[in-house]
């Protein structure tokens, strides 16, 4: 653990060792706004709820969560740090494991950076503060969700370009797995079981269920399940460019 927790402090101390990680934050929280209270029409819908501001996460998060995981291995590989990085007494496990934790931790402050978006809909009304709070915490797990499959994107390359042009992709697949443009598309040739299985992928699926106030175990562990798929994924890409 004491290697996991060196590897989880040097990456999360180097979000904020240049001025990218603010600058980061304010995009973040100023698209969050712009999205939530002007294109959202959030003062025309007249509810006290944060509904329209969880339904833009998972379109922002498309772009700005591959921004963040972009760097995480493509940027040790560019610049041959991963070499020293994994000559260390370090396991590959901790040191996967700890840049994933320091990036979702990282994405986790810029989320509850929102607070003051909390606080306005308490003072324009009174909304269900439970609900609420299980859309940030669906929000944070989807976080996690992408960040393990742009981890998993960013050890396949050194250029951090690519990385955040596959990861994007692949985000947006398992996004619209359980819209209709994807299921209609496969109804007519495929069994419902199968098309049930594919709409199971999305991350919308699960994440609106949360938002709605219902944090059903199904859900968790989907998430976190995705996870750890793609982490083992990237350990496994990782110690192959290793011994390659």
């Amino acid at each position: 653990m004491r290697e996991l927790s060196a590897v989880f402090r040097r990456e999360l101390g180097g979000y904020f060792a240049t001025p990218l990680a603010f600058i980061f934050i304010v995009i973040f929280l100023f698209t969050m706004g712009a999205f939530t209270f002007y294109m959202g029409g959030y003062f025309e819908s007249g509810q006290a709820d944060l509904q329209i501001f969880f339904n833009f996460h998972p379109w922002l998060y498309l772009f700005l969560i591959p921004a963040i995981s972009m760097r995480l291995w493509a940027e040790e590989r560019r610049t041959g740090s991963i070499e020293l990085l994994l000559s260390l007494p370090i396991p590959l496990w901790a040191a996967v494991l700890g840049k994933f934790l320091a990036a979702w931790a990282f994405s986790g402050i810029a989320l509850v950076l929102t607070f003051p978006m909390w606080i306005t809909v308490n003072y324009l009304g009174h909304p269900d503060n439970g609900v609420i709070l299980a859309g940030y915490i669906g929000s944070f797990f989807m976080a996690g969700g992408y960040l393990a499959i742009g981890s998993c994107l960013s050890a396949t390359t050194r250029n951090q370009v690519i990385a955040f042009v596959v990861s994007v992709v692949v985000c947006f697949l398992f996004t619209v797995a359980g819209l209709p443009l994807v299921t209609d598309f496969f109804a007519s040739w495929v069994p419902q079981q199968v098309l049930n299985t594919i709409a199971s992928f999305s991350f919308l699926t699960h994440f609106t269920a949360i938002t709605q106030g219902v944090i059903d175990i199904r859900d968790v562990i989907y998430f976190f399940t995705l996870i750890a798929g793609w982490l083992i994924a990237c350990g496994v890409v990782v110690d192959m460019k290793k011994a390659g």
